[in-house]
Order: structure tokens, then sequence, then C-alpha cells
């Protein structure tokens, strides 16, 4: 075989045979297998939870009947005069003291929103006279005298009679006809607590002919 190749070129013919003269390496033995890993062994199964029993069903309530509905009075209209003045704030008086000193026939000492205090002073042998008031309530309470109370639904029929005196207390519902008239010998002092009012405020009537015109 011929050198076609430059005198000391790396890959010539010489360095070609000194490759081929050389003893064949022995081929590595081949590396045993590995064993192969055991199975794992299978997890047991889980137990079954047992299911839930069943929650017995609600009672069905029975319907609450109706609640009946509340019948309420009609609110009283103001009427225009009805103001907050001087004499409708808070008031403190010695009530039997001012009752005593009274000479009017009528004189309203408080007036508020809902309520009206007065003092009246009845001659002997005189009387309230008879009257009505539709939509208020009376409260009265003699202090000094005596008298007689009248009271009924009808002015022709005051069934309802009964004789008074000091310490007394009367009440007359809305809508009921009275009348007081005085049986003693002294002035029949009292006062009288009307709801709603029903005088004008600082009303005073020095004789019942004076309250009368006034109506």
């Amino acid at each position: 075989m011929s050198n076609e190749f430059e005198p000391g070129f790396p890959f010539d013919e010489s360095w070609f045979r000194e490759r081929q003269e050389r003893p064949a390496q022995p081929a590595r033995p081949a590396q045993p297998a590995r064993p192969a890993q055991p199975a794992r062994p299978m997890q047991p199964a889980r137990p079954m939870q047992p299911a839930r029993p069943m929650q017995p069903a609600r009672p069905i309530q029975p319907a609450q009947p109706a609640r009946p509905e509340i019948q309420r009075r009609p609110e009283t209209p103001r009427v225009p005069w009805r103001r907050r003045r001087a004499e409708e704030m808070p008031f403190v008086v010695n009530i039997e003291r001012a009752t005593l000193q009274n000479n009017f026939y009528r004189r309203v000492v408080w007036t508020g929103d809902h309520l009206q205090l007065t003092l009246m002073s009845i001659k002997v042998g005189g009387d309230i006279g008879l009257e009505v008031h539709p939509e208020l309530d009376q409260f009265l309470r003699i202090e000094l005298g005596q008298g007689i109370v009248f009271m009924g639904e009808r002015e022709n029929n005051l069934e309802f009679q009964q004789r008074v005196s000091e310490n007394f207390a009367i009440i007359i519902p809305a809508g009921t006809w009275h009348n007081i008239v005085n049986t003693g010998d002294v002035p029949l002092k009292l006062y009288s607590i009307y709801a709603p009012p029903q005088h004008r405020p600082g009303t005073i009537h020095a004789t019942k002919e004076d309250a009368e015109e006034d109506h």
C-alpha cells in the first residue's frame, strides 16, 4: 500500500498499520442482571363507613291564629289655640290650698296637650249646669262643701244620683250628661281635670253667668 499522504502527516500508512497490529482487547464480561425487586404487598382495602341514619322529619307546626286587631281610639284633633306657653310648663301646686282660696266660678290654672286643670267655686244653692262633653273624660274632687251629683246617658234621664262631700272624687265618662248641685250652706269648692282640655288657657269666669255668656 503506497503512502499517499505527506511524510509526517498524522494519519499516514504506518499509523494505520500500528492500529491493525495491536491485539484485540478482550470483551468486557457481561454485567450480571440485577435481581428483580419483590412486588410490594397490596394494602388491605379500608372498611366502608356505615351510612348515617336519616334524621326524622320535623313535625309541621300548626298555623298561629291571627291576632285580633287592636281598636285604637281616634286621635283628638288639636285646636288652634292649644299652643305651648308659660302655663304649659311643668307645674307644681298645693291643690287643696289653691282650691280653697279660689272664689271664681271657674279658673283654668294649667293647660297641656292632653289635659287641663281648673278650679271651681259654686255658690250656695247653685249648680254647675247640665252639660255633656262628647269627646273628653272629666275628673272632679271636692275639697269643701256638700252636694248631689247627677249623671245619665240622656239629658232627660239622669238615673245616677249620689250625695258627695269633702274628699269625694267624681269621674264623668265622655258622652255622659251630668250636673252637680250645691246643697250645703257654704260654697262648694272643687277642682276639675279635663282630658283633653275643654276651655281656653287662662280662662277666668267670675260667675256662672259669665261662663254661659262665654259659650
